[in-house]
């Protein structure tokens, strides 16, 4: 088997840009007032490290070339004719060079000065688009030099002797990526109540730059990044901002150099602000994903139509990115747990918002019902942990006592005295009414009139042998709720129904509400965790919820072998970590398998490298290598696509929690049942390096 854990792999796998990812950066190049050489040079400069880093777009800030703070001296033609004639060395420069430069500069048309985005690669200009928004308020006089871009439609312009195509009607298309189209704005228009750029993704342009130059005040970096992430969200695109930065004048004004990326809201990458030297911000877009969520809104074709459909007015000027040779790193935030709250200064206020949608859903449903109480197993592992500390919390807020909720512990035959303890612990830690029911008598019944083996002494611990426990478990919870004018609460999680990890019907699948439905096994484990930190409740059911936090992931249903080791879910079906990071792509996105494969393996190859959940156990810190991460997105193909769909579409009513979506048939996620997993297996297969897979 090949070393896949070699960044320096060439199969076509390891290839971002064949999976659709475009390397974007801003820069804060180095820069003078109005000396138009050191600026070109400082362009080149960084456009040359750029390189190095297999850049494919780079972004410099708002004319960059002739420095923004110039007043006046924008009107003399001295400095406009040496913009073009270092435009012109900037062009010469760039056929040496890997990315397709974005400069900022003044250029004159039809007797009128512009404040324009130049687009250079290979030793051509592809095109110039002018500002289209100009302030002229507060410290901004902009009308006093420049004419506005709006209007300006199916033109040309002559730059740095060239006659090349220029407008507002602009977009930037890459051929052998279909995703990465590129529109621009400059500064101000996107401070317009209308944004160019908004126009521009309507019209397919999945990158939005904008070249800035921005004085710094208090507060505006905030304002900045407000506009940025409404930007890439509004638009559904990626959304790459360079202000001018430090080398500007400060007769009246200061300069910070702010350069971000945000890609469908979330902020990917940030430069450091008031950096004296030249800066690079770099980030790998996800244009399949973009793309892939705008297959997904109606209401953004809805918006194309409405304004006109755009693409069929916008011109497109094609180039073709180099490969990115010897570089197979992915340069961007991937987070492990996508399901997991990550923003420290939000925690709190992320998992209370978590917790508490279900805690108000079952409120409503108990106030809907009139139900006397809650009837629900509990069976020591973390699914009924946490619908109980969640029924609990219902009960508090509407007045109820903890007792209207009517706990059962069911041992069979594979229940271990750790859990059944905890299961124990926990009823009398929260206050509940406790009871408990030994299944394995009914259960060894059943099995006798089943004919089954185990009943004649066989240790025959088939599927058959599960489902007699799990169906009698849920069979007594239904008549137990019948008895005491209550309802079911359901326990399984969305993890299990994404895998079909359920017994169908009479089974841990039914109940009268699934109030963890919504919730995936990584952040039900994180909330739990959260629960404990946050003093949700008192010592003594914190320290039963860290027990069971410890406990593997068990369904109990087989005795223990013979070394004491009881069953492992996880070692059946694969772990629930990387079986989430699928869910999440693929039920929220639509990604492929093999883009799936590609995003884990760099998520997941090293444990010492990339994002974690805060606060997260180093010793829980895994890492997995591309073999093992294939052999597990397989799995969850084959569960997801062709097996499980027939559970899903009888759901019990059950909140939605996160934005990566829900299973329920009346929400996100609508299937056929009889599907078959060909061609998500198919895709995988295909993409991955030989041998990666057993045949």
């Amino acid at each position: 088997m090949p070393d896949l854990m070699n960044d320096s792999q060439d199969h076509p796998f390891f290839d971002r840009h064949r999976h659709g990812f475009v390397r974007v950066a801003t820069s804060t190049p180095k820069v003078r007032t109005a000396d138009v050489a050191f600026n070109a040079e400082g362009i080149i400069e960084q456009a040359r490290l750029a390189g190095e880093h297999d850049v494919d777009l780079l972004l410099y800030p708002e004319l960059s070339l002739s420095s923004y703070a110039l007043d006046d001296l924008h009107l003399q033609q001295a400095l406009l004719d040496a913009v073009e004639r270092h435009l012109g060395e900037i062009v010469d420069a760039s056929a040496d060079l890997r990315p397709v430069l974005v400069i900022g500069a003044p250029l004159r048309r039809n007797a009128r000065i512009y404040n324009c985005a130049v687009v250079v690669a290979k030793g051509e200009i592809l095109g110039v688009v002018p500002k289209s928004f100009l302030p002229n308020y507060r410290e901004f006089y902009e009308k006093r030099y420049f004419s506005h871009g709006r209007g300006c439609v199916g033109l040309t312009i002559e730059a740095a002797g060239r006659t090349v195509p220029f407008g507002i009607d602009l977009l930037f298309a890459d051929e052998a990526i279909p995703g990465c189209v590129v529109g621009l704005e400059i500064c101000e228009d996107f401070w317009a109540p209308e944004p160019p750029g908004v126009k521009a993704a309507l019209a397919g342009a999945t990158i939005v730059l904008n070249l800035s130059a921005s004085n710094i005040t208090i507060g505006k970096s905030d304002e900045r990044h407000m506009l940025c992430k409404a930007s890439s969200s509004r638009g559904v695109c990626a959304y790459a901002y360079s202000a001018s930065g430090h080398g500007e004048s400060t007769t009246d004004l200061s300069w910070d150099g702010q350069g971000m990326i945000y890609e469908l809201g979330d902020l990917m990458a940030e430069s450091v602000r008031f950096d004296r030297e030249p800066e690079l911000c770099i980030c790998d877009i996800d244009t399949r994903r973009i793309v892939n969520d705008r297959l997904r809104m109606q209401t953004w074709g809805d918006a194309a139509e409405a304004a006109g459909r755009p693409e069929d007015s916008y011109r497109r000027v094609p180039f073709r990115l180099d490969p990115p040779g010897a570089d197979r790193a992915l340069k961007r935030p991937i987070r492990r747990f996508p399901f997991v709250p990550n923003r420290r200064e939000h925690l709190d206020a992320d998992c209370y918002e978590a917790f508490n949608i279900q805690v108000d859903a079952l409120e409503r449903r108990l106030e809907a019902t009139g139900s006397k109480c809650l009837v629900l197993g509990v069976s020591g592992g973390l699914d009924s942990t946490h619908a109980l500390i969640v029924a609990a919390k219902a009960m508090d807020r509407l007045g109820r006592p903890r007792t209207d909720i009517r706990g059962y512990t069911m041992p069979g035959f594979g229940t271990s005295e750790g859990t059944k303890s905890n299961a124990w612990r926990l009823m009398k830690a929260v206050g509940i009414t406790a009871q408990e029911i030994d299944i394995t008598r009914a259960a060894r019944l059943m099995l006798e009139d089943l004919g089954h083996p185990f009943a004649k002494g066989e240790p025959v611990y088939d599927l058959t042998f599960e489902n007699v426990q799990a169906g009698l478990r849920t069979d007594y919870l239904f008549r137990l709720a019948g008895q005491h004018k209550g309802f079911v609460l359901g326990t399984g999680d969305l993890s299990e129904l994404a895998l079909g990890w359920c017994t169908y019907g009479v089974g841990d699948q039914m109940s009268h509400y699934g109030v963890n439905a919504g919730v995936p096994k990584t952040l039900m484990q994180y909330l739990i965790a959260w629960s404990v930190r946050s003093g949700q409740f008192d010592a003594e059911t914190d320290a039963v919820l860290t027990d069971i936090l410890a406990t593997e992931i068990s369904p109990e249903l087989v005795p223990a072998g013979e070394d004491g080791a009881v069953q492992s879910t996880q070692s059946i079906i694969g772990p629930y970590e990387l079986h989430d990071f699928f869910l999440h792509h693929i039920l929220r996105f639509g990604q492929s398998p093999s883009h799936v494969a590609y995003l884990a393996w760099h998520a997941w190859k090293d444990a010492a490298q990339g994002m974690w959940p805060i606060d997260f156990p180093d010793t829980a810190k895994n890492a997995y290598d591309l073999p093992t991460i294939a052999k597990w997105l397989e799995t969850f193909c084959v569960r997801f696509f062709a097996i499980s769909q027939f559970k899903r579409s009888a759901l019990p009513n059950g909140p939605k929690v996160s934005a990566g979506g829900s299973l329920s048939p009346r929400g996100d996620w609508r299937a056929p049942s009889d599907a078959v997993a060909t061609v998500w297996l198919d895709d995988l297969r295909r993409a991955l390096p030989p041998g990666t897979l057993p045949d």
